[in-house]
């Protein structure tokens, strides 16, 4: 398409209506119109399935945090490095993304909506009805993607953007460029801590150097783990978390003290799954990652002496501790085991060791100083000072307090030479949104319009023209 000539009639032209932009991740699906500053829309990416009448019934959003159906059970489309594995589910997900907040459901058929009824002497007259209207026929759409998705992941979201969701132009994008974007920078070093990984992307002229990407699966959920395992060895007696939904009431108790609670009973055929309660129980984690836990601010590791002698975790043991109130009513003060949990994503021999863990104990080339330094010899020396001075860190799981002290500690240490300048933005919702925002002011710039992928273009060339058009 030549932007110098006016748009054919089958050409999409772009601008007549503002671009909607999806970034799915493994815990949140994030959907918004371009040109705006934060998703209007933003639900979790899990869904639950039960029976009902002797059928499956789906549910989705923020609908399967709420109601404890009989047989609940809940699932993830995307797998655990970020890559889709159930596309079918993945398209479902992401569709109600956008029709429950930004496009609203499809027109359903006049005679059925209601609005229509017939008394019974009359005959219903024939109504033109378009069965097919596709939820996305006047809106382009601009896609997130990670850096490691292989080819056939890309033209599988072509072809459900173009053939399932009528979409008129199409864009996929890699989050790593977009994160960069969003701070500004066309070249940048972006470290990305999500719900289930860590990668690192070294940008160059907004586009990414492959050989340089790096993930590894020490992002929140694997926190999450090493809380679990921190409340098993708590003394004198393991802290068990409760979800909100198993508890009827509770009476204040000191800290400390066994929790005093009237707890619901579910019988067998009417309680949800075990996946629902720990779906509840990781919301409980996430809050404790929220008010709880601190990364230590350096210099060194928690493990290491600090420069008066006196032992960092000496130093953190002085440190004022802080409350956290579980659903049940059991509250205790965390000192510094509060640090602790997140120490093995800067040293591994500092994880806490837990048998029952769905995650590996992790190897010290899964850390991310290791993982930068990885990246970093990937890239050609010249623009390895570059990207240090323009190191971006988003993520929600970036948020938690003192990381980036901690981070900026860690790379002056590996790189004494170069000046190292991190981009974190204090608010919340620029961290946790970094990729989509990214997405968002790439969408709403005029000259975004000659880089979509239009309809006739997939007609003519296929699937495979992703590749060559989103690099």
């Amino acid at each position: 398409m030549n932007s110098s000539n006016p748009p054919q009639a089958g050409e999409y032209g772009g601008d007549e209506v503002s671009a909607i932009v999806l970034d799915p991740g493994y815990s949140t699906t994030r959907a918004g119109f371009a040109g705006e500053d934060a998703p209007k829309s933003l639900i979790p990416t899990y869904y639950g399935k039960y029976n009902a009448d002797g059928q499956e019934k789906l549910v989705f959003g923020d609908d399967v945090f709420v109601t404890p159906r009989p047989g609940l059970s809940i699932y993830n489309p995307i797998g655990k490095d970020g890559i889709v594995e159930d596309w079918d589910m993945a398209e479902k997900v992401w569709e109600y993304s956008f029709t429950s907040r930004l496009t609203g459901a499809k027109a359903s058929n006049p005679l059925h909506n209601g609005l229509n009824d017939i008394s019974n002497d009359e005959l219903p007259t024939d109504m033109e009805v378009e069965s097919d209207e596709k939820p996305l026929a006047d809106s382009p759409l601009l896609m997130t993607e990670p850096g490691w998705n292989p080819v056939k992941a890309r033209e599988k979201t072509i072809e459900i953007a173009m053939e399932k969701w009528g979409t008129p132009a199409f864009y996929l994008a890699r989050s790593g460029v977009l994160a960069a974007f969003a701070s500004g920078k066309a070249s940048a070093l972006v470290i990305d801590i999500g719900a289930s990984n860590i990668s690192i992307t070294p940008v160059h002229d907004g586009m990414i150097l492959k050989r340089g990407v790096q993930h590894s699966p020490l992002g929140g959920d694997y926190i999450s783990s090493q809380i679990r395992a921190l409340f098993k060895k708590n003394s004198p007696q393991p802290i068990t978390i409760t979800p909100h939904y198993l508890i009827s009431s509770k009476t204040a108790v000191e800290a400390g003290q066994p929790p005093q609670a009237k707890y619901k009973t579910f019988p067998a055929e009417k309680a949800p799954d075990a996946t629902y309660r720990a779906l509840l129980e990781e919301r409980t984690l996430s809050e404790f990652k929220e008010c709880v836990v601190q990364v230590w601010p350096g210099p060194n590791k928690l493990s290491a002496t600090g420069p008066t002698g006196v032992s960092n975790e000496e130093m953190a043991r002085s440190s004022p501790g802080r409350p956290f109130e579980f659903p049940d009513g059991y509250n205790q003060l965390f000192g510094a085991d509060r640090f602790r949990v997140v120490e093995s994503l800067f040293d591994a021999k500092a994880a806490i060791l837990d048998s029952d863990s769905s995650f590996p104990t992790p190897t010290q080339a899964q850390t991310l100083p290791e993982l930068i330094k990885a990246s970093l010899s990937g890239v050609d020396v010249d623009i390895r000072p570059h990207l240090l001075g323009n190191v971006v860190v988003t993520g929600a799981s970036s948020l938690l307090y003192g990381f980036t002290d901690r981070l900026n500690h860690e790379l002056m240490q590996l790189f004494p030479g170069p000046r190292v300048r991190i981009s974190a933005p204090g608010n919340t919702g620029e961290r946790r949104f970094g990729s989509w925002i990214g997405g968002s002011i790439l969408a709403s710039l005029g000259t975004f319009h000659q880089m979509w992928i239009s309809k006739k273009e997939y007609d003519e060339h296929g699937a495979n023209i992703v590749e060559k058009r989103c690099k």
